[in-house]
């Protein structure tokens, strides 16, 4: 496979980026490759600059549920686009997304649009602090949320990849109101509440924890902290930047049965644009401004192309039996991958069309678990996949998806290649 014109376009992109990349993951520094640059991509395609094609189980980091460049949203945006590109002004768009949004998932009765997947979890944890009136976030170890300050200590994702569980130039008081305890562990939540629950202003958590790799809560696991954060008023946020949409029509929350206080959204709400929410209890919710004393706000919040995106790719999730269809084509293929990774000594995590080959033997059930990891052997493996024409996400410690726009027939010949693995 040739890959002169991604070589150099990177060796050109280091003189001008940081890294060459403007996301750290993208430089494939951890599985000891050079970048892709790419030209195009569509359905589950993608394209590079040297003309090598790849199917794609990373999509964007889970945006693109129904494959790249699906004509029904190229369609409404590129309508959207010729009416104007910003405002800074309320359009229709912003309310009939926030409708959707409300439909799919019941308890954002009230949403605030922001930009991306951090800025929706920064903004609600101003607002869960402003409601409580105390400091104190609990998060998990290897849970993501975003690259906001106070919340990248013990963190998955790209920093998981780096090594370091938080990052420089992040003073320590900038994350002295933040706690970290181990995902699954209900005796640590309970001794933290004890000892500290009144001080505690909300739990954030990944309902489906999806940057440090596909690791399940255990049975009981998320209904325990809604019941702890209800009985010491703190609020619960669930984090369903990537499962919101995406394992259901009402993500996680509506799967295993839960109602948060607060939930943030991203990645598919966009429908491949720079969109991401925040919402909640309306009690809650009108603490923002301009109705209440909790400031936010954003220049391009609620973009009308990005609205445009959002309501076509949520009219098209609308449809019935659309998530049947997926969740079951998903379950034969993780299935069959299982079958010809696990003699290789390899095991796969999945809930619904999300998953991710953990290099690793026993269960993987927190952050201790997924470090086991060997990194070197999936870096073989992500160069032996990519040899054949398959991008996964390019980290041990990320998720991979599967989209409506993958086939019975791809989904075979990537099994195929997974197979003659041998690394």
């Amino acid at each position: 496979m040739i890959r002169t014109k991604s070589i150099e376009a990177f060796q050109e992109a280091v003189k001008y980026i940081p890294g060459g990349v403007n996301s750290p993951v993208r430089a494939l520094k951890a599985v000891g490759e050079s970048p892709l640059f790419i030209e195009r991509a569509k359905g589950v395609t993608l394209t590079d600059i040297d003309g090598n094609q790849f199917t794609d189980f990373c999509l964007s980091w889970g945006v693109f549920i129904l494959g790249h460049s699906h004509p029904e949203v190229l369609n409404q945006v590129g309508q959207a686009i010729l009416r104007g590109t910003s405002y800074g002004i309320p359009t229709l768009q912003e309310t009939a997304l926030a409708k959707l949004v409300n439909r799919f998932i019941p308890t954002m009765e009230r949403v605030r649009f922001v930009n991306s997947g951090t800025e929706a979890v920064m903004s609600a944890i101003r607002l869960a602090r402003g409601y409580t009136g105390r400091n104190l976030i609990v998060k998990f170890v290897g849970c993501y949320h975003g690259h906001v300050d106070h919340l990248l200590v013990a963190a998955g994702s790209g920093v998981a990849t780096m090594g370091a569980s938080s990052s420089a130039g992040v003073p320590d008081s900038f994350v002295a109101h933040t706690a970290c305890l181990p995902f699954n562990d209900k005796a640590a939540v309970e001794e933290l509440f004890s000892k500290r629950g009144h001080e505690i202003a909300a739990v954030i958590v990944e309902p489906v924890p999806a940057n440090m790799g596909v690791v399940p809560a255990r049975d009981g696991f998320l209904q325990f902290l809604r019941e702890v954060t209800r009985a010491y008023g703190a609020l619960l946020i669930f984090d369903e930047v990537i499962t919101g949409f995406r394992l259901t029509a009402g993500g996680a929350q509506k799967l295993f049965g839960i109602a948060p206080d607060l939930t943030t959204v991203g990645k598919i709400v966009g429908g491949g644009f720079p969109a991401a929410a925040f919402g909640g209890r309306a009690d809650i919710m009108r603490l923002l401004a301009p109705e209440g004393p909790v400031y936010q706000a954003g220049t391009l919040s609620g973009n009308p192309v990005a609205m445009s995106a959002g309501i076509a790719t949520l009219g098209i999730l609308s449809q019935e039996g659309i998530y049947d269809t997926l969740n079951q084509k998903a379950e034969a293929f993780i299935n069959g991958l299982r079958q010809v990774l696990a003699p290789k000594g390899v095991i796969v995590n999945s809930v619904g069309n999300m998953f991710t080959p953990f290099f690793t033997e026993g269960e993987v059930r927190n952050f201790d678990d997924v470090k086991r990891s060997d990194t070197v052997r999936f870096g073989k493996f992500f160069r032996h996949m990519l040899a054949g024409g398959v991008y996964f996400s390019p980290s041990q410690f990320e998720t991979n998806f599967i989209s409506i726009a993958h086939t019975e027939e791809v989904l075979v010949k990537v099994i195929d290649v997974a197979s003659r693995f041998n690394g």
